[in-house]
């Protein structure tokens, strides 16, 4: 179904200016779109301590996910109150996806009006293939989740991150903090707070639209704005470098 009405839901407390991208958005897709504030906010629902809870990720290689205990449930209540107290905790984002899609409201839960949420969660999806967690950039569907933090934690960084992570591991017996590793790398991935994270989310509020007028989320072509890399240099690649689209895309979307 091709929507006829995107409302995209800012993401306070990050640097992604969520006006932009739905500036950007309404020049190339033909519903209406509008912003609204932070969609937990906006759709306020008592629930969703228990959503965050529920879709708790203990462990890299554990499938189960949700915790009811009093620490972690203390810990949500806090976080939805103060979204800047987040941090170091990954989510499931279909949990997450079903619990924000039953807080809004029923008039406007059609495929036809696509809503976008921007989090300052970090969200992933199990990978049956593996048997691990894979942070996400995006969950896509109704609503769409866009994750800020996860365009930095999400794709691999470049390999020279990892050598020197690993030679600094070797010399010091303990690994050095994100902030060291970054610094000693010039290029080649995006940081914490990146000025360039409004550019770089564009695609993935597109692909958003996309897959619900298409049935295709992304792109096969490495330096489509629809594009999915699973790496900082291919997000690089697709998102912030000319042209914007392959030319299948760019007959559509440019």
């Amino acid at each position: 179904m091709v929507p006829t009405r995107v409302t995209c839901y800012r993401a306070p407390h990050t640097v992604c200016d969520v006006d932009e991208i739905a500036d950007w958005l309404d020049d190339r897709v033909t519903a209406s779109v509008d912003v609204r504030d932070r969609f937990l906010d906006v759709h306020h629902a008592d629930a969703y301590v228990d959503v965050f809870a529920k879709a708790r990720v203990h462990s890299p290689t554990d499938p189960a996910t949700g915790s009811n205990m009093y620490g972690i449930r203390r810990y949500e209540e806090r976080v939805l109150a103060d979204p800047e107290r987040s941090g170091g905790v990954l989510y499931d984002g279909i949990t997450v996806q079903r619990g924000l899609n039953a807080a809004i409201p029923a008039g406007e839960r059609s495929l036809d009006h696509l809503h976008v949420a921007f989090l300052d969660r970090v969200i992933g999806t199990w990978g049956d293939h593996d048997g691990r967690w894979h942070k996400r950039v995006a969950v896509l569907g109704q609503p769409a989740l866009i994750s800020v933090p996860g365009l930095t934690e999400a794709p691999a960084k470049p390999e020279a991150y990892y050598k020197h992570k690993q030679q600094s591991a070797m010399l010091t017996g303990d690994t050095p903090p994100r902030e060291v590793l970054e610094g000693a790398l010039k290029e080649g991935f995006l940081r914490e707070d990146d000025p360039r994270t409004t550019e770089a989310l564009k695609g993935y509020a597109l692909a958003a639209v996309h897959v619900l007028a298409t049935g295709q989320a992304f792109c096969d072509v490495e330096h489509c704005r629809l594009a999915n890399p699973h790496r900082h240099g291919g997000v690089i690649e697709a998102q912030l470098r000319e042209p914007q689209f392959c030319p299948k895309h760019t007959a559509e979307y440019a």
